[in-house]
């Protein structure tokens, strides 16, 4: 009798153990959607701002600060200039989803001052791909406090000018 009733209980731990049976209150978010990106014009010397990435790399980073848009979506996207010390420039329109710390690139900069699609334009954790240097600097000291995304475009701006957002402490 006493191996029915373990039998019998065991069953029902189980049984309540389903996730179906119970439903914890994460169950009914919306799964992410990334919202549609519209280009920004192209960047202007005068609108750029220097960002320090370290001692890592000789080139010269810097964000456009026209081109700083927060989606709904949890997105912060920027125009990035890339600079080498011969002047050679790489620009990149690119966002930041600071609850993953990932990056998407959604366009490159031609030679003619337009944007050109990428060959591949996907979701990249940072962690994973060395060279992105200022992304992850922008990610973790800038734009993304703590994973959490800044609340307004004068927020990233403050941010961007000081170096570092307020609520890092290094």
């Amino acid at each position: 009798m006493k191996h029915a009733v373990f039998i019998i209980c065991l069953f029902f731990l189980t049984a309540c153990a389903r996730q179906d049976v119970f439903k914890d209150e994460f169950d009914n978010e919306k799964p992410w959607v990334e919202q549609q990106t519209q280009l920004p014009p192209y960047p202007s010397q005068e609108n750029l701002i220097a960002v320090d990435v370290g001692p890592n790399t000789s080139y010269q980073h810097f964000v456009d600060a026209t081109s700083i848009k927060i989606g709904q979506d949890g997105v912060i996207r920027f125009s990035l200039v890339v600079q080498s010390s011969a002047g050679a420039m790489n620009v990149s329109y690119e966002g930041i989803r600071c609850e993953t710390k990932e990056r998407k690139l959604y366009a490159l900069g031609r030679d003619d001052k337009t944007w050109s699609k990428p060959r591949i334009s996907e979701w990249q954790r940072l962690d994973f791909v060395r060279q992105h240097y200022a992304q992850r600097e922008l990610n973790k000291n800038i734009f993304c406090p703590n994973r959490q995304i800044v609340s307004s475009l004068e927020e990233a701006l403050r941010a961007l000018k000081a170096g570092m957002h307020p609520r890092i402490n290094r």
